[in-house]
């Protein structure tokens, strides 16, 4: 297996956003993407990276490929490629490692070493969601940090062609609203409000995929898990599945 990226923010910013949740993962290296499915250790958050084949220059992978890596190791690595750099990913199965090398004006080669994971493989659930919202990532980035001041968790109400943001503290609250405009899609499906709350230690965390792309989609339901995606076309698709803060009613 080898492969090589000509991007390296593709890598280097995903890989980043992974570690802010999970220390190991698996990569798999198959016909068309590299994938990682990874869930935190406190099962509150799942997230998935799919790095399609149409983002290297060149792309050798036979049949299918996986390892297991520590981010924190894989992180540091690729923290040295600079935005210029080229990175060549390339697996030596006798000394069970990855050859990692960067090239630029110097040829800069790693070896990291892989690991043995014992959990089962994790699977992306089936999720049917009622609320779709497409909008700036910067907004919501901003809704999210405006949030934090005021509370440890973030409401999400969609209705109709708005979407109102919001938090509750002991003493304070806050709103942020947000209409439907060339910049902003809202739809509500079969019902007429939608409402949920998320933890905003997490979403401070996953927000940071936002370094991917310029545009964020959210997916929620009632008290049911929010879906965070970012997109680049026909390179990257990265998405968290976050479980939702469900109050005593």
């Amino acid at each position: 297996m080898k492969v090589v990226l000509t991007e390296p923010r593709f890598l280097k910013d995903s890989v980043g956003v992974l570690s802010e949740l999970v220390s190991d993962v698996r990569m798999k290296f198959d016909s068309d993407k590299l994938e990682i499915v990874a869930m935190d250790p406190a099962n509150v958050a799942m997230i998935v990276l799919r790095l399609l084949s149409s983002s290297f220059v060149e792309y050798k992978v036979e049949g299918e490929e996986i390892i297991s890596v520590n981010l924190s190791s894989l992180k540091q690595i690729l923290g040295r490629a600079r935005p210029s750099d080229s990175i060549t990913l390339e697996l030596d199965s006798e000394k069970n490692r990855l050859n990692i090398q960067l090239r630029g004006e110097s040829v800069r080669k790693f070896n990291l070493g892989l690991i043995e994971l014992q959990d089962a493989q994790q699977k992306i659930p089936e999720l049917e969601f009622p609320a779709k919202i497409n909008m700036s990532s910067v907004i919501f980035n901003e809704a999210v940090e405006d949030m934090d001041i005021i509370s440890d968790s973030i409401g999400l109400i969609a209705e109709g062609e708005k979407l109102e943001i919001f938090a509750k503290g002991n003493t304070s609250d806050a709103k942020i609203n947000i209409g439907k405009s060339e910049e902003t899609s809202i739809i509500v499906e079969g019902e007429d409000k939608v409402k949920s709350k998320y933890s905003v230690e997490y979403l401070k965390k996953i927000i940071k995929g936002s370094k991917l792309c310029d545009n964020v989609s959210l997916k929620f339901g009632e008290d049911y898990p929010l879906q965070i995606e970012y997109r680049v076309t026909d390179r990257l698709q990265m998405f968290t599945i976050l479980a939702p803060r469900v109050e005593n009613k």
